[in-house]
């Protein structure tokens, strides 16, 4: 039986953002397809109408998990008074709530340690949505030229991946608290006007 260009395209669609909060949450490895499927209700042999591979559907889950972080920074931002939108950033980006929220965390923090181990061809897709979220970043960003602003994108987020990857890793949950209000004291002293 055939769908409709448009049912296949949603379906499609679907499968990419489960796969994306699935792969944030339990790592690309831990992810196995029928399981996925399964969970939304669909074949293991409908997969391959929508994906050739599973790496595939991980360069797109990659690619989806970063147009839903700049939706955030866009609803984030725009609560933030002018001026003040770097360190609602930092502050929501450091907060206990996206520390435990695995499936929708940032995909620097939940996909960075993963792309070594990764196919170049992965690899090449987190470049690019990473240098788009830098871009989409820059202008709340300290510096008086692209370069500088890329430089303290760099600075600033592998930082705050780091901390919030060493929050999640931690069970003491005093611990946790003080790595990532530290953290966030000092990048919004050392970023913020």
């Amino acid at each position: 039986m055939r769908y409709p260009a448009e049912q296949k395209q949603e379906t499609h669609d679907r499968i990419v953002r489960a796969a994306s909060r699935r792969f944030r949450r339990y790592g690309e490895s831990n992810v196995a397809i029928a399981d996925l499927m399964q969970e939304l209700k669909l074949t293991h042999g409908g997969f391959y109408k929508h994906f050739n591979s599973k790496q595939d559907l991980f360069i797109e889950s990659i690619e989806q998990a970063f147009e839903e972080a700049a939706g955030k920074l866009d609803q984030v931002t725009k609560k933030a008074g002018t001026g003040a939108e770097l360190r609602t950033i930092i502050e929501t980006y450091l907060s206990l709530e996206h520390c435990s929220n695995l499936d929708e965390c940032c995909p620097v923090a939940a996909f960075g340690p993963e792309m070594p181990r990764q196919p170049r061809a992965v690899r090449t897709h987190f470049d690019a949505a990473l240098r788009n979220h830098a871009q989409r970043l820059a202008k709340f960003l300290p510096g008086s030229t692209d370069a500088e602003r890329r430089r303290n994108f760099g600075i600033l987020f592998s930082g705050m991946s780091g901390a919030l990857g060493l929050a999640r890793a931690i069970s003491d949950e005093d611990m946790k608290r003080r790595i990532l209000e530290g953290a966030k004291d000092f990048y919004i002293r050392s970023f913020c006007p």
